[in-house]
């Protein structure tokens, strides 16, 4: 496994002019598939496949509020969360939802929970890993969660991982996934939204989706729970 951590996700280094785009989100991403040839035809821009974008937003596993001097920040998981992890871990591997590629918040109960699905399954080790510290802040921040995802993903995927999953929060994550999916969608500790969109790389996965068109595939909740 390949972890880094990011301290600070600097929108700028990533999307130049983001004043301007920021005002709105799908205009980040969207850029011409076709170039004009000389001859006033129309040729493609790249000849890459069009495949499945496999989007998973998970919340952390329950935590312990035993120890009331720990910040939020360093709370970790309880005896039932990594239970819970360890089951979500194994239902994802069976259902072949296996991230080539995970971006987590670097709060200590999200970090322990990728610990435990990796012990459990395997698989998670291959991923790509890095610990985001704004994925702890953006998802108290109503409305931004979205967008602040959409960005993570087209900045740390390449067009050859067609699994991302993020780890993260409430309020925030259970947002995100009601606006991907244009639904309500609620979850609790531990469970796994499974989004589904296309596009030939991640970014005109975003822009051919927009808000409300990603497809939800199921929702995993640990063995606890159902």
């Amino acid at each position: 496994m390949n972890a880094t951590t990011c301290n600070a996700f600097i929108v700028p280094s990533v999307f130049p002019n983001s004043s301007m785009r920021s005002r709105n989100p799908s205009f980040l991403f969207r850029r011409s598939l076709v170039t004009e040839t000389v001859q006033g035809q129309v040729s493609e821009e790249s000849t890459s496949e069009t495949i499945g974008r496999r989007l998973i937003l998970l919340r952390h596993a329950k935590s312990s509020w035993e120890d009331r001097s720990l910040r939020d920040h360093d709370r970790p998981l309880n005896k039932a969360g990594r239970v819970d992890a360890g089951s979500v871990s194994h239902k994802l591997q069976r259902l072949g939802w296996v991230p080539e590629l995970i971006l987590s918040s670097d709060a200590r109960r999200t970090k322990e929970t990728l610990e435990v699905m990796q012990e459990h399954a395997p698989a998670f080790l291959e991923a790509e890993v890095h610990f985001i510290s704004s994925f702890y802040s953006v998802a108290a921040m109503d409305g931004q969660t979205a967008q602040h995802l959409q960005m993570a993903v087209c900045k740390f995927s390449r067009d050859e991982m067609s699994t991302v999953m993020c780890m993260g929060h409430n309020r925030g994550w259970e947002e995100a996934a009601s606006m991907f999916v244009g639904t309500t969608i609620e979850l609790k500790t531990c469970n796994a939204a499974l989004l589904e969109a296309t596009g030939k790389s991640w970014e005109e996965a975003f822009v051919l989706a927009g808000l409300g068109g990603w497809k939800l595939q199921g929702i995993v909740k640990p063995t606890s729970s159902t």
